[in-house]
């Protein structure tokens, strides 16, 4: 119920937040429940149903981390003096976290059930009633127990992922008026003044993922490049995977190629970025490099992995369309696509809100000492002006590298 009532209390910042992860999980969940039809209606040919299935992981793993984002940028999950008093300390406020958060999800489950019946024709007296009866084996009872066992994959994955993200915030935020910085020596007049990244500043810890990323991506290419030039059985010969279009003679070492390029790229993303600040601050920066810099690197690991997935998720989708074209790129094909650029994209804005909370001190001491507001804006475009010159270019890359084993 406090999880309930916060909820009904929350700023409309957060309420859309929760509804993108409810809308998000929904269209999960619809895409298992195809998956089941399709498994349903197809009962002898049970390894492609679960090759339907694993390509939900994808959209899975890509809502499970929207959710981590939105419990990390929730006002609720973060420790406060009143909630002590309620018996809901930081040891607990993690578990409120997961419940929110299961709850949303759980909403967007139960919307996909219906919609599914819905378009099935399972339920009529509505518009569009059995619209979709033939791609969602309409002719086929459905299996409730198997149904109702997926829809509560994404709420359980999101719930614990949520309550193992907030596990570190233990120092409760007391609302006091903040005390001025200390004095700070004086300084050379060669060197940048250290007002210009905000009073008493912490040392930025740089990420290490770049060589472990690099790693991986030389791996897949690799992997994918030999198992695109040595195995090239026909679309309706063992060990080929039956999807559409182009897609229809890849084997699992491309697609395993595939996979681990899309991991490095999530990892060596955080790296990528505070390599991004560090070019910002190189030299002899004035006061808005410096600040746009210290500013990236600060919020490296923050901000990288929710890029490098909208990186790999725009390069999935070029190829996808480049090698199947929009016609043949499924109702199914697409949901998936977009859901995880949705996520992709709802990470990255629910990660630039945290980031803004946490900075609120810094840049409220920066307006007190006479920085203009034009400033921390120029700031702002400057660093996502950066991140673009390195990530749009990366995307093209990974695009590139995804079709090679077929184009060739």
């Amino acid at each position: 119920m406090l999880a309930l009532r916060l909820a009904r209390g929350s700023r409309p910042l957060a309420l859309a937040r929760r509804l993108l992860l409810a809308a998000t999980a929904g269209g999960v969940g619809f895409l298992l429940l195809s998956g089941l039809g399709w498994a349903s209606a197809h009962p002898g040919d049970g390894d492609q149903a679960v090759l339907r299935l694993a390509w939900c992981v994808l959209p899975i793993a890509a809502t499970v981390q929207l959710a981590v984002a939105v419990a990390r940028a929730d006002p609720a999950g973060r420790p406060r003096s009143g909630l002590d008093s309620a018996g809901l300390g930081p040891a607990r406020l993690p578990m409120l976290a997961a419940v929110s958060t299961a709850v949303a999800a759980l909403l967007g489950s139960a919307l996909a059930l219906l919609v599914f019946l819905h378009l099935r024709g399972d339920i009529s007296g509505m518009p569009f009633d059995g619209a979709a009866a033939g791609l969602l084996a309409a002719d086929r009872p459905l299996p409730l127990a198997a149904a109702l066992t997926l829809l509560t994959i994404v709420p359980a994955a999101a719930a614990v992922a949520s309550a193992l993200a907030l596990r570190g915030r233990t120092a409760p935020v007391r609302h006091s008026a903040p005390l001025p910085p200390p004095p700070t020596p004086p300084t050379p007049p060669t060197a940048p003044s250290a007002t210009a990244t905000g009073p008493a500043e912490e040392p930025v810890q740089v990420p290490t993922g770049l060589p472990w990323g690099a790693a991986l991506i030389g791996a897949g290419i690799a992997f994918s490049g030999y198992a695109g030039f040595t195995e090239r059985p026909p679309s309706d010969a063992e060990g080929a995977l039956t999807l559409p279009g182009a897609l229809s003679g890849l084997t699992p070492g491309v697609v395993a190629g595939w996979l681990l390029i899309a991991t490095g790229v999530i990892v060596a993303a955080p790296s990528l970025t505070h390599l991004c600040g560090r070019m910002l601050a190189v030299g002899r920066p004035g006061a808005l490099r410096l600040l746009a810099g210290r500013v990236l690197q600060s919020e490296a690991e923050r901000l990288g992995h929710p890029l490098g997935a909208l990186c790999v998720a725009l390069a999935a989708a070029l190829a996808a369309l480049h090698l199947d074209g929009p016609r043949l790129f499924g109702p199914l094909s697409a949901l998936g696509t977009g859901i995880v650029l949705v996520c992709a994209l709802g990470t990255i804005a629910a990660a630039v809100h945290e980031s803004r909370t946490a900075r609120a001190a810094a840049t409220t001491s920066l307006l007190r000492l006479g920085a203009p507001r034009a400033l921390i804006r120029r700031a702002a475009l400057l660093r996502l002006a950066a991140l673009l010159l390195v990530f749009a270019p990366l995307s093209w890359l990974v695009f590139q590298t995804l079709v090679l084993p077929i184009r060739a």
